[in-house]
């Protein structure tokens, strides 16, 4: 069970830090919002990303990273499991808040500009700000990478 969840749970977080690494490359590449159908259309492949591999990868890590806590009774008194899992819990909830939302509004808001029921003119605002998620993500996913790879002695929990 052990090797299991270990394994759910590097799984998913490729799934997240690919995810995010391809919608910087989208973001980066995303045509102006004066081509409308051209910007609706990488809207709407960046907003499939974010809900069919990013969200879905954040949850397996996270399910499965409690998961191994719980069925690994090492882990129970480890600061730097914990420290995971702390991190871990901000990174899912500013996923969702900052990135997760953002790409589907921006998509809804770009498709329906494309159709006129929307503002052209409003489209893009969030761009650096969904850029400057992404990045912060990325960073602190790394780093829950790096911490379970190196598992730092901090201070064990007592019990």
């Amino acid at each position: 069970m052990r090797r299991l969840m270990k394994f759910l749970h590097t799984m998913g977080a490729i799934g997240v830090i690919g995810a995010m690494a391809c919608l910087l490359v989208l973001l980066t590449l995303a045509p102006s919002p004066t081509s409308a159908a051209e910007y609706a259309a990488m809207r709407g492949a960046m907003a499939g990303i974010a809900s069919w591999v990013f969200l879905p990868s954040m949850a397996l890590t996270l399910v499965a990273g409690l998961l191994a806590i719980a069925v690994n009774p090492a882990f129970h008194n480890a600061g730097w499991a914990w420290a995971k899992l702390f991190s871990g819990v901000i990174v899912f909830e500013w996923g969702l808040v900052g990135v997760e939302g953002p790409m589907q509004m921006e998509a809804k808001a770009s498709a329906d500009a494309l159709t006129g029921a929307g503002d052209l003119s409003a489209l893009a605002a969030s761009l650096s700000a969904e850029q400057n998620s992404l990045w912060i993500l990325l960073g602190v996913a790394t780093f829950n990478v790096v911490f379970g790879i190196w598992r730092p002695k901090l201070t064990r929990l007592r019990a």
